[in-house]
């Protein structure tokens, strides 16, 4: 049975940059929208409004530090994500072996001809 899929997880996850951050905040445990930004090409303000994204889709958790916001991966979530992934790749490993034994299936019987 597939799990319910999260259309918004999916969407945030959609983007190359807002996984490239993803990718950041795992490797480093944390950082601002100003720390993150040195390392992406693009502004501060553009990572700022993929981290709000990240964070609505509860990727993210924001943490007061001072002045700044630092995000954190939220571990539970990004499970799920994995989770979600695992199972639509399985759900269509299956599609696709339907889709083979047709094939093949029908190939015989052209071969017959």
């Amino acid at each position: 049975m597939t799990p319910t899929i999260d259309d918004e997880l999916w969407a945030a996850l959609g983007d190359p940059t807002r996984r490239r951050l993803l990718d950041l905040l795992l490797a480093d445990g944390s950082g601002t929208a100003t720390s993150l930004s040195g390392r992406m090409p693009v502004t501060r303000q553009a990572v700022a409004k993929h981290l709000s994204v990240l964070e609505r889709a509860e990727l993210v958790v924001p943490r007061k530090d001072g002045r700044e916001v630092r995000y954190v991966v939220n571990e539970a979530q990004f499970a799920r994500a994995v989770e979600q992934l695992a199972s639509v790749g399985a759900a269509w490993d299956a599609r696709l072996r339907r889709i083979k034994t047709i094939a093949e299936s029908i190939q015989a019987l052209r071969s017959m001809d």
